[in-house]
């Protein structure tokens, strides 16, 4: 039995022994008066406060749930009822109201006096409520927790009706208490801040210096003796250990300077450090007007400029590895073409030769060690007229100022491959990497750094695809390898008419039943000259230039195209999944698209999914009654890469969605990143929740297929069981492919 169970379970045996009757109305002997309730809320005022700050928010989160806000202080009694008046009435029906003291032996099983026990988030669902009335609802409590104490300072709960149920709104309100408790810190650390402000202004905890017309000195307080050595009744010069203050002690005795917010750094015996100060040194003059004394205030802001000097420093710096950023390269080399526009330099764009693989086997714990590594390596081998940044990621730059010639940046280069070549060494691990460098030169290749790092990029590209491991220089010829955008553009207008683009399908696994339940369409383009162009290169292309409406329509009518010959040679049915951009999504057009698609090749409207994104559904009206007319085809609708976009739970349960698709992003580190296991498993949990179906994208390893398994994803896609395959492949694939799991691997077997 879990701990929450065990809890309930306690609760009933106890309301049972008290002799609560399950089906009659609770009766309730407290009920405090209305001056009572009035000190109550006063000594809460600044409670209530902070969460009725948060109340619109909360009830933004819910739009469209009918929710009851109930708020209680450490003993049960209730402070306040918000929200839908409904459930308020209920409750009020029942006894509930604002002055009520909640106690178990009189209210029976309840999340409040739950909360209250155990200091813990509590939910009681439908009929864990020990009076039979409450059955149709669910209560969420978490507990308040005053800041300066671990004693409970009261409960925050919500109330709906059990059909509304799910465990987030629990995570939400535990969200928003957590929230409160934070601005509640935050609110009595600023109490305690202004009491001491007012200690050290009434204190003078400034160190004061006060000297008289000669200079010797009449007053000073402990922090000036203990600053800069002043003794009272010494004279200044005599007695001062900062030759600064001396110098303006002197300027206002003899001409009556002033002096205002002068930084100072002071040397004390019992520091290592000076202390940094800002001093005010100005004169006194009698009822005469005559000058009659000096005074000098300084007050310590050491740790106010060492957080400024934190501050400059990670504005200018990467802070992983300290090297500089992005930012303080640009100025660097901006400053360079200003101030000696003649004088060439180079700047080399370092990318680690395969990089991701460590962070995808081990974690970012060992990524970003190596990346440490690499940083204090390169800045050891360079001299002090070249600089280090780090761009992000595994991509580093060298600026090689007062160059000689391509011989002289050749050989800085060369220095920076064999860097490489001793392996790096992190615990029991040895890595051995190697790096790709392309590199540009001022002013040959550009006039300025985004030309000059738009050509040491295309160097680098080619450096890796020439094998990796060696440098590059840049050379506009070269450039012609890599597609010009303009070129690309022109070739999209014509690659549907020749019939350039193809379409592959990556199987989608059940692993409960071993079979393939269905494919998803991946469209890709063979250009004439240029080869295989990647989709991440040509779909951005033509969301730009509208192509990617013809090609879509193109693609979904090939793919169920492609399915209904399948099911006519005699294949048992799958479901097709073809993706629909944003620009298909809003045409007007698009209902009667798939429907003259679906007539036309005879396909069952049930074998069609279709896939849109989160950042589809941000027009609520629209997508609402968009993907209900698309249920009414018949066809499928999945939310692809889930979790990635705008998610708001009332709209997902709205909207009329068959599956989610877990973006393979969070897939490939649920088992190195708690972070994102823990994102897998809510979405997984969600999706459950709202009897949704929830499919995972990119599972290349048995150890997440068996991570997801446990939290109830049972429907893959991903490498682990098969790479996008032409037609004839899926054919095979399905003829001879079966999974079975044993001992907790996954074994697949194919022709292919």
């Amino acid at each position: 039995m879990d701990e929450h169970s065990q809890l309930v379970h306690d609760s009933r045996q106890r309301c049972e022994a008290w002799g609560l009757q399950p089906e009659a109305f609770p009766s309730f002997s407290c009920i405090i008066s209305d001056a009572e309730l009035r000190v109550l809320r006063d000594e809460y005022a600044e409670v209530l406060s902070v969460i009725n700050s948060f109340v619109p928010k909360l009830f933004e989160l819910v739009t469209g749930l009918p929710v009851l806000l109930i708020i209680s202080d450490s003993q049960g009694c209730i402070l306040q009822l918000t929200g839908d008046e409904t459930i308020k009435n209920l409750v009020a029906q029942s006894g509930i109201k604002v002055g009520l003291v909640f106690k178990e032996e009189e209210a029976g099983t309840n999340s409040m006096t739950l909360a209250l026990l155990s200091g813990k988030p509590v939910q009681i669902i439908g009929n864990e409520h020990y009076f039979r009335f409450l059955g149709s609802s669910v209560c969420y409590t978490v507990p308040l927790f005053d800041p300066d104490s671990p004693r409970v300072w009261g409960t925050v709960s919500i109330m709906t009706s059990v059909d509304q149920h799910n465990p987030l709104l629990l995570a939400m309100l535990n969200g928003i208490v957590e929230s409160v408790h934070r601005e509640l810190l935050v609110s009595r650390q600023n109490v305690r801040l202004n009491l001491l402000n007012q200690i050290v202004i009434e204190g003078t905890r400034h160190g004061i210096i006060i000297t008289d017309r000669a200079g010797f000195i009449s007053e000073c307080n402990t922090l000036g003796e203990a600053w800069v050595g002043a003794r009272k009744h010494a004279f200044f010069e005599d007695s001062l250990n900062n030759s600064r203050i001396v110098q303006c002690i002197r300027d206002v005795l003899a001409s009556g300077t002033e002096y205002r917010d002068i930084e100072v750094h002071v040397h004390q015996s019992n520091s290592v450090e000076d202390s940094i100060c800002l001093f005010d040194a100005y004169p006194v003059y009698d009822e005469h007007g005559n000058l009659s004394s000096a005074v000098v205030q300084f007050r310590d802001i050491t740790e106010r400029h060492r957080t400024q000097q934190k501050i400059d420093f990670l504005a200018y710096h990467d802070d992983l590895t300290g090297l500089h950023n992005r930012r303080h390269l640009i100025i660097r080399v901006k400053s360079l073409i200003d101030d000696h526009p003649h004088e060439a330099f180079a700047l080399m764009l370092l990318d680690l030769d395969r990089f991701k693989r460590i962070n995808d086997n081990l974690g970012h714990h060992y990524g970003d060690k190596l990346l440490t590594l690499v940083a204090d390596r390169l800045r050891s081998i360079l001299s002090p007229t070249s600089l280090l940044a780090r761009m992000g990621g595994d991509e580093f730059v060298v600026l090689a100022a007062q160059i000689c010639d391509r011989e002289h940046v050749s050989t800085i280069a060369q220095d920076l491959i064999d860097a490489f070549k001793q392996p790096f060494v992190i615990g029991d691990y040895e890595f051995h990497m190697t790096a790709s460098i392309g590199i540009s030169i001022y002013p040959e290749d550009g006039s300025s750094f985004e030309r000059l790092m738009r050509n040491a990029d295309i160097a680098m590209y080619h450096a890796k695809e020439a094998g990796k491991n060696q440098y590059v220089f840049f050379e506009s010829e070269k450039n012609t390898n890599r597609l010009d955008q303009i070129v690309l553009e022109n070739s999209l207008q014509r690659a549907v008419q020749n019939k350039e683009f193809f379409l592959e399908y990556q199987p989608q696994i059940d692993i409960r039943t071993s079979t393939v339940i269905g494919v998803e369409a991946l469209v890709r383009w063979q250009h004439p000259t240029h080869g295989l162009i990647p989709p991440n290169t040509f779909i951005p292309l033509a969301e730009e230039t509208g192509m990617i409406e013809p090609l879509g329509e193109w693609v979904l009518e090939t793919a169920c195209r492609q399915l209904a010959d399948w099911l006519a040679k005699g294949f048992r049915p799958l479901r097709m999944a073809v993706n629909l951009s944003l620009r298909q999504f809003m045409k007007p057009s698009l209902l009667s698209t798939i429907r003259n698609i679906l007539s036309e090749t005879q396909l069952n409207p049930d074998y069609l999914e279709l896939e849109i994104t989160e950042t589809m559904t941000m027009d609520f009206a629209y997508t609402a009654e968009l993907l209900q007319q698309i249920r009414r085809l018949g066809v499928h609708v999945s939310i692809d890469d889930f979790g990635k976009g705008y998610s708001n739970l009332f709209y997902l349960k709205t909207f009329c969605v068959d599956q989610l698709k877990i973006d393979q992003s969070f897939v490939q580190n649920v088992t190195v990143d708690k972070s994102d296991g823990d994102i897998v498993s809510t979405i997984i949990s969600m999706a459950n929740n709202l009897n949704i179906d929830v499919i995972a994208e990119g599972v290349e390893t048995v150890e997440q297929m068996i991570f997801l398994k446990s939290q109830g994803c049972y429907r893959m896609q991903g490498y682990l069981y098969s790479r996008p395959l032409a037609p004839s492949q899926v054919e095979r694939f399905l003829r001879n492919s079966a999974f079975h799991i044993t001992g907790g691997n996954l074994c697949a077997q194919s022709s292919l």
